[in-house]
């Protein structure tokens, strides 16, 4: 599997109605830029706002899951969700007009086929993973028996057991160890729904676009004539079942169809924490309140662990290069060269050191009371840093320079004082091209976020 992100090759559109609203919905997945994940927009509102499909702007799991932002709004967003993630669709504009996806055959089938078709383009930012390092695992304070677990693992993985005490169906299990596989083995496997609770659900006023042709419906026990004339009714149609199984008799994609779908709706569910996962994941029962509850976990630790620094500064590690070997690169000097050495350097990453003592000059005015590093000093001493990165990348660095173009999304997390040793991490966010360098630059006192930005700068030949 790539290491890059991608995004679709142009926009393809669906339309159908939605599972419990009733509407008609029309929908197209457009292409977006790299980092955008999978956002939502509703253009059928004033203003057009957007909700991203995110574990935290989850609003309700009954029968579906649904997400919002302010008034904003869309439901039984489990099925395109997971064929977003089986086809390797990282970032993707999804335009709606109407507060629910269409529910189409009741699978992902569909979704996965269009996307198939419009095809996949790689883009230049790195693919973002979060592998799990240690057992996580959740279950429903009112019913201990629903529960989900991951572990350490070096891909990903899932397996769902369910038992709804169903002569029919009984105890289901389904599994899946190579992700590949997914489009093709979980996403045409249908939703469902027990007879039984066709009529409750018809009088919550939901399952308004529900359909023999959009679910499996599970029949455990023979239909009265007054119960099979209301369905009729319903459905639009005359409706049969010749023994107990499956209403109008029909035929399953798969013996273990329904495991396999509450399989497809975890995909669906996880794909909300942000970011593709690296773990083995163990369901009990899985519904959309366990998988959302158990996304907002996932995503809380991924967001924690990403505020740390990826490398661990070490006092006693050699320099890659040290004060001396930075003064032949950069054309900064005392008092305004702020990086002291240079731990490591790829093609694409660079970490660098600044050791923040009371005798820098700054401390002086800022603030003779309580000193504290200026903001953009820490800005500067992270483009340094990032500068020699991208002077590595010409034979004659000392006879060029780099020039700030565009700075952005700047963000201070905590002062730094006297005494901080700073950690500077850099990593393009795209390829160097005619002299642009675009990079992700983050400060860390020791595993504290302090300062982070997006600095773009041109690389210029001085002498």
């Amino acid at each position: 599997m790539s290491d890059k992100q991608k995004t679709i090759n142009h926009p393809i559109s669906f339309s159908g109605k939605g599972l419990h609203t009733g509407l008609q919905v029309s929908m197209t997945v457009n292409p977006a830029d790299e980092n955008f994940g999978i956002q939502f927009k509703r253009i059928d509102l004033e203003d057009k706002p957007m909700v991203a499909a995110l574990a935290e702007n989850v609003v309700d799991t009954s029968r579906s899951t649904s997400i919002a932002r302010g008034e904003a709004k869309v439901s039984t967003i489990e099925h395109l969700m997971a064929a977003l993630w089986s086809c390797g669709v990282d970032n993707a504009l999804i335009e709606i007009d109407a507060p629910e996806v269409p529910i189409l055959d009741g699978s992902a089938k569909l979704y996965v086929e269009e996307i198939q078709k419009a095809g996949v383009q790689e883009q230049n930012a790195p693919l973002k993973y979060y592998v799990i390092t240690e057992k996580c695992e959740y279950e429903l304070e009112e019913n201990s028996d629903v529960k989900i677990a991951i572990f350490p693992d070096d891909k990903f993985s899932a397996n769902v057991n369910i038992d709804f005490n169903s002569s029919v169906i009984g105890r289901q299990f389904a599994n899946l160890d190579n992700f590949e596989d997914a489009a093709e083995e979980i996403a045409p496997c249908r939703t469902f729904v027990f007879l039984h609770d066709i009529e409750p659900l018809i009088s919550k006023n939901l399952i308004k676009g529900g359909d023999i042709n959009n679910a499996i419906v599970i029949v455990e026990h023979d239909i009265e004539e007054a119960q099979k004339e209301r369905l009729s009714n319903f459905f639009g149609r005359n409706i049969s079942v010749t023994q107990k199984g499956y209403l109008d008799n029909i035929e399953l994609r798969h013996e273990n169809e329904i495991a396999r779908h509450k399989l497809l709706d975890l995909l669906g569910d996880l794909y909300l924490i942000g970011v593709r996962i690296k773990g083995k994941i163990f369901a009990e029962k899985p519904g959309h309140t366990l998988n959302t509850e158990f996304a907002k976990i996932i995503r809380k630790k991924y967001k924690k662990d990403s505020s740390k620094p990826k490398f661990k500064y070490d006092p006693d590690a050699e320099p890659l290069y040290d004060i001396n070997a930075i003064k032949k690169m950069l054309p900064h000097r005392p008092p305004f060269l702020l990086v002291d050495k240079i731990m490591y350097m790829n093609e694409t990453t660079v970490v660098g050191i600044k050791n923040v003592t009371m005798n820098e000059p700054f401390f002086v005015g800022h603030f003779p009371e309580e000193p504290v590093m200026p903001g953009v000093l820490q800005v500067e001493a992270m483009a340094q840093c990032g500068g020699i990165l991208a002077l590595a990348s010409v034979p004659d660095p000392e006879n060029y320079s780099t020039y700030f173009v565009k700075i952005d999304e700047v963000k201070f997390k905590r002062k730094v004082v006297p005494g901080d040793t700073l950690q500077f991490i850099l990593e393009l966010a795209e390829p160097i091209r005619r002299g642009i360098v675009k990079m992700n630059a983050k400060a860390y006192v020791g595993n504290t976020l302090a300062s982070e930005a997006i600095l773009v700068a041109q690389v210029a030949k001085t002498k």
